[in-house]
């Protein structure tokens, strides 16, 4: 089984598959949006890469009441929403419950947004490529929130990469009009859990993404 070592790795590999896709130091036409936490030093080494800025999108996933990592929507800046259907079916999740998860994680995310918007101004999309980077997506509803949050800021094209992806996530935001394109280094034919395809997945840490955000402000 193809492993990546971590995510320097992920970047790397990403870097290589979308050189062909962008015009490689041209700042105006792209901009890569890394997710907080896991996505902004893989999008760091793909921006460095391509020469490109680096900027976050920040989501926050709606995890189950009985099972917070089991997701069953994302909120983003913007006022996006993304809800699976299905998955709130099999939860049996009422409205209440909705909104009171989502209340609680907008403002989470209001909170890291300002964190994070201190020391990295947002980068304008308007007109823009925006690469849309994390470590990986399993049932994808992270990633179409933050694709629908580059959308909403005028992006041109969204392009979602990810250091791995289950293939149907990948289909899904292509085909919802979510992504233009979205790709992966590794796509398995089953993924139960991100972790198990990299060597190295410890957790990046909170001080690790600011500082990666103050160098890309900095540059």
């Amino acid at each position: 089984m193809d492993v990546l070592r971590d995510r320097d790795d992920a970047g790397a590999r990403l870097t290589w598959l979308l050189s062909p896709l962008v015009v490689q130091g041209d700042a105006t036409g792209a901009v890569v949006l890394g997710l907080p936490r896991g996505g902004v030093p893989i999008g760091a080494a793909i921006a460095r890469g391509l020469g490109l800025p680096l900027d976050v999108v920040v989501v926050r996933k709606l995890g189950a009441p009985a099972n917070p990592e089991y997701g069953f929507g994302a909120v983003g800046e913007a006022g996006i929403t993304v809800l699976d259907e299905q998955a709130m079916a099999i939860l049996q999740i009422s409205d209440d419950e909705v909104a009171r998860i989502e209340a609680r994680e907008r403002d989470e995310l209001e909170r890291r947004l300002a964190t994070y918007r201190a020391v990295r101004p947002s980068v304008p999309l308007a007109g823009r490529t925006a690469i849309v980077v994390d470590d990986g997506i399993a049932t994808g509803v992270s990633a179409r929130a933050a694709a629908r949050v580059a959308r909403a800021g005028g992006a041109a094209r969204v392009i979602v990469a990810a250091g791995v992806a289950a293939p149907e996530s990948l289909h899904a935001l292509m085909d919802d009009g979510s992504a233009d394109l979205a790709l992966a280094a590794l796509i398995p034919d089953r993924l139960l859990a991100v972790g198990q395809f990299y060597l190295n997945f410890s957790q990046t840490p909170e001080r690790e993404v600011l500082r990666i955000l103050g160098e890309a402000a900095a540059e």
